[in-house]
């Protein structure tokens, strides 16, 4: 089974940290796009979708990378 399909669970407290830092930067960006647009739009739509996209990569580049660290 190829790699990027398989669980990687955190196995350390640095891969941990890792995971919420960028759970945090995310949800820091996604307040920003809040309170700096007007209303519901799909262009807002986009954008919140696109943090999600980027929350996920990194994550995944985390989770995928950790035994590198």
């Amino acid at each position: 089974m190829d790699d990027r399909f398989k669980h990687h669970p955190p196995k350390s407290d640095v891969t941990i940290n890792k995971h919420q830092a960028a759970r945090e930067a995310a949800d820091t960006f996604f307040n920003a796009i809040n309170e700096i647009t007007w209303g519901e739009s799909r262009e807002k739509s986009l954008a919140i979708t696109k943090v999600e996209e980027a929350m996920f990569w990194a994550n995944a580049a985390i989770a995928r990378n950790h035994d590198k660290l």
